[in-house]
């Protein structure tokens, strides 16, 4: 729902803030950043925002990976104990030591750990945990368990980065806007179809904001900040859409793409974003029914994309520049379920990747056979170091502590 919202030209207290945070959203804006034109300048984008550094990826997987049939702990007979109809044996994994292997359908996520350019991070959870979707997201949305912040992480670590709100620092594709990028100061870009990607209003609003877009000049300050804020929504969803139409890439994603191919469009226009948002939509990881062959393909789509997006920025010359982490906002109850499924659990692993990525295993693998009550794995690892890894090893935020409230010790995960 859009609120109305009123301005008065000759009103000089409304503060430029106060105009990003209600004006943005109150008259429809998809997105609103100050950009040159596309075609004027793409060139000079693209060297300004290589030159700007390093760029994350967050992938989410939603519903809730089963961490123990991905990374398979094939040499721990308390596994087969646990699952003895679903377990995956030894001749079904890809061994990347004597104890743990991917799950079969993983080739790309094999292929990366092998040259050196992942890492998996065990037992990463948080304490009192919860086993509802909604909450449990929304604690690794905002790095705040049990608590009411309302600002995501990736959003405050946004605000920290650039908190005069640089164009296109932030962007979200998705059809609705994670709560992970939810900002005091940046307006992130969000987009799912990027041909369709435009501003949005209402059908009464439309002959003004076109006017109001096309205007260039105004004598009161704040007037002239929302001038410019209706024209740069215009110039995003432009250079959104001319990216896409120009990416024409031989890289194979596999069936499901998981939006990949729109950052490596993005980047390879030169859209000064250090920070990108994506997932696996649709709780797909939920898998409380006959887990194992879904689950299977679930885990090869995803794989399959995470490979070849990695190509894609070797094949543009951004390789370097790029590390993308994965999550899911809990991992499964060991024990299988009578419906050959898995229920919600606690404790899971994240994946981080990339040329810079100092490839191996961090954390203390989870036990298990020791579970907390409800047969869950108790975590080894405050998911926030992770998070903590990626703010100050590889994007140079040094002051994770404000941002994440409280002090998580970082992996030494790049080089």
């Amino acid at each position: 729902m859009h609120r109305k919202f009123s301005f008065n030209s000759s009103s000089s207290n409304v503060s430029r803030r106060d105009l990003l945070r209600t004006g943005m959203y109150g008259i429809g804006l998809g997105t609103a950043l100050p950009i040159p034109a596309f075609s004027q300048a793409a060139g000079a984008m693209a060297a300004q925002a290589k030159a700007d550094g390093k760029i994350l990826v967050v992938l989410e997987l939603s519903g809730g990976n089963d961490g123990l049939n991905t990374l398979v702990p094939y040499g721990d007979d308390a596994y087969y104990k646990q699952r003895p109809k679903i377990g995956l044996q030894r001749k079904d994994v890809r061994p990347i030591d004597n104890h743990f292997g991917f799950n079969r359908g993983m080739v790309g996520f094999e292929r990366l750990y092998k040259d050196g350019k992942m890492a998996i991070v065990h037992g990463c959870g948080y304490a009192n945990p919860s086993f509802s979707h909604f909450t449990s997201m929304a604690y690794w949305h905002t790095a705040a368990p049990n608590s009411g912040e309302q600002y995501g992480w990736v959003g405050r670590l946004a605000d920290a980065m650039a908190p005069d709100a640089p164009p296109n620092f932030l962007v979200n594709i998705a059809a609705q806007q994670s709560l992970a990028v939810r900002s005091q100061r940046n307006v992130p870009v969000v987009f799912d179809d990027p041909d369709k990607f435009s501003r949005e209003s209402f059908y009464e609003q439309r002959e003004v904001l076109d006017t109001v877009s096309s205007a260039s000049t105004s004598q009161n300050s704040s007037r002239r900040f929302l001038l410019e804020m209706a024209k740069s929504a215009k110039d995003a969803s432009t250079l959104v859409r001319e990216a896409w139409s120009k990416y024409h890439s031989p890289v194979d994603y596999g069936v499901s793409a998981l939006d990949l191919p729109k950052v490596t469009a993005l980047i390879e226009a030169g859209m000064p974003s250090r920070l990108y948002y994506v997932s696996f939509r649709n709780n797909s990881f939920d898998t409380h029914v006959f887990q194992n062959e879904v689950h299977q393909r679930l885990l090869t789509y995803a794989s399959d994309a995470v490979s070849a997006f990695m190509l894609d920025l070797k094949r543009i010359g951004r390789a370097d520049d790029v590390v993308v982490m994965v999550f899911s906002e809990f991992g499964r109850r060991v024990p299988e379920n009578v419906s050959l499924g898995t229920d919600h659990g606690a404790a899971n692993l994240m994946f981080v990747t990339g040329n810079k990525v100092k490839g191996g295993q961090y954390g203390q693998p989870v036990s298990l056979t020791k579970l907390d009550e409800g047969d869950n794995l108790l975590h080894t690892t405050d998911f926030r170091r992770v998070y903590a890894t990626m703010i100050s090893g590889w994007l140079g935020y040094k002051d994770t502590r404000s941002l994440l409230n409280g002090d998580f010790e970082t992996f030494p995960m790049f080089v």
